[in-house]
């Protein structure tokens, strides 16, 4: 099967020159027992450029200090974290560099977000979640809801397709509505969400709308003023920096919610979400991050021109920058979705349409028939192939697949330093997994052999379909642990 797919790579790879591209990562030519590994657990975090690496260790070096202070330092200090504010702001393309909060990460963020939102609420108010959610969209606002007396409503998405049911949510607005909670991309299945219009549905009633685009933001152009979105948060670690967090608010929320801070702590935003003292090498880091699509957009982004418009300087480099990733990306989908739908022991959840490419980033689950997704994640990490399995904090995503019982899924996630060589290495690989005649058995993961003919394996006995356990009524963070969290924490 994967021996068929090598005759469509060279278009692709005129897009970014990937040998270019991987030499700014200096984790790309480790080799584990003599063998460069591949890194398809993008999903849950990504490598660093050496200039992330480098900026880490030259803020130690030279401004190693706290904010604020009457040295040289802590004056060093500063400009890093002005410095870094910027390059978000153009990343996202945000009004002002005070609009950017920077914080440990995602989840961190959204709670602190949460709980100064709750505080404007009162009992009876609605907010709205989807079931498609990483669980740091959704836990944050189930228990403000319980702390509030507030009314959720779930959004659903479907799952033969993968799509998130915008007509459903529309339904789901009432005058009571205060906020939606929505994400950009799916951590599990990939989709990209109309999170434009899901802005609109929440300002149709004044409400707010919280977008979650830690997935995206490695995948693709973002453009916080043209979504009006209240707030949009994402990771650099998911997008080639280091283990923190960044959050986009509008002014007037930044301003005027009441955020938990201490006493001493500055009063103006964005400096008054950031509490404690930040992770200023992480910080120095991020712009470091930014810079690497800087080079991008200026090495490879002029094919692209004509799509991106109305951007100046650094902003208009760094859209083109993520127009070519996408564009590239698209490549790599397709090879994964045509190579694990050629398996015949292999079930994709999510968009697999070729022509629908435009609505996916470079994320797929997947099952194999017979095979639980820890024996095929350890069976491919054993061949340096890595992938996540569990159910990556997408909790209702399983739940609602009728997976979160049975070891979640098996997820592969490309990004734009992968080959289509290493994506078809994947393919061979696991499709001697799932045909080596291994079976199975009981409820740990765990596997014996069993006999084969001609290398196919053995006929699987018919059962049931497995369906989803119901819901309980009233669902909070704390009624539903998770047995598979691994590989997704934003």
């Amino acid at each position: 099967m994967a021996a068929k797919q090598k005759k469509t790579s060279s278009k692709s790879e005129t897009i970014l020159n990937l040998t270019a591209v991987r030499r700014r990562f200096p984790s790309l030519k480790e080799k584990v027992g003599g063998v460069l590994p591949a890194f398809f657990d993008n999903p849950g975090g990504t490598q660093v450029t050496g200039g992330v690496i480098d900026a880490i260790r030259d803020y130690y070096l030279h401004a190693n200090s706290n904010q604020h202070g009457e040295f040289h330092t802590s004056h060093q200090t500063d400009k890093v974290i002005d410095s870094a504010r910027t390059a978000m702001a153009d990343f996202l393309n945000a009004p002002s560099a005070n609009s950017i909060v920077f914080g440990a990460n995602m989840t961190s963020l959204t709670f602190a977000a949460s709980r100064a939102i709750g505080k404007t609420l009162t009992r009876g108010d609605q907010i709205i979640v989807t079931h498609m959610d990483h669980d740091a969209n959704i836990a944050p606002w189930l228990l403000i809801a319980r702390d509030h007396g507030l009314k959720v409503r779930w959004a659903e998405f479907d799952p033969a397709t993968g799509r998130l049911d915008l007509e459903g949510m529309q339904k789901l607005i009432t005058p009571k509505t205060r906020l939606i909670a929505a994400g950009y991309a799916s951590n599990a299945l990939g989709t990209i969400n109309d999170v434009k219009r899901i802005v609109e549905m929440a300002h149709s009633v004044g409400a707010m709308a919280y977008i979650d685009a830690v997935q995206y933001a490695p995948h693709g152009p973002i453009n916080v003023q043209e979504l009006d979105a209240d707030f949009l948060v994402c990771s650099s670690y998911k997008f080639f920096g280091p283990h923190a967090g960044i959050l986009y608010g509008k002014s007037e929320h930044l301003t005027n919610l009441p955020v938990y801070k201490v006493r001493p702590s500055p009063a103006a935003s964005p400096e008054s979400w950031e509490t404690g003292t930040k992770n200023h090498e992480g910080i120095a880091g991020i712009e470091a991050a930014i810079a690497h699509f800087d080079w991008i957009g200026e090495t490879y982004g002029q094919p692209f021109s004509k799509a991106v418009k109305g951007y100046r300087g650094r902003r208009r480099t760094l859209k083109l920058a993520m127009t070519a990733i996408r564009e590239y990306e698209k490549s790599l989908s397709a090879r994964l979705l045509t190579g694990l739908a050629a398996i015949p022991t292999v079930s994709i959840s999510g968009i697999t349409n070729l022509d629908e490419l435009e609505d996916r980033v470079p994320t797929v689950i997947f099952t194999v028939k017979g095979k639980s997704p820890a024996q095929v994640a350890a069976e491919l990490g054993k061949k340096h192939i890595y992938v996540w399995d569990g159910n990556y904090y997408a909790l209702e995503v399983m739940q609602k697949l009728g997976r979160e019982d049975h070891g979640g899924m098996i997820r592969v996630g490309a990004a734009h330093y992968n080959t289509i060589q290493e994506v078809d290495h994947f393919l061979t690989e696991l499709e001697h997994i799932a045909g080596n005649g291994l079976k199975v058995v009981g409820g740990n993961g765990k596997a014996k052999p069993t006999a084969s003919t001609n290398g196919k394996p053995p006929a699987a006995k018919k059962s049931a379909p497995t369906k989803p356990k119901a819901k309980a009524k009233a669902k909070t963070a704390a009624q539903t642990p998770s047995k598979s969290g691994k590989g997704g924490a934003a």
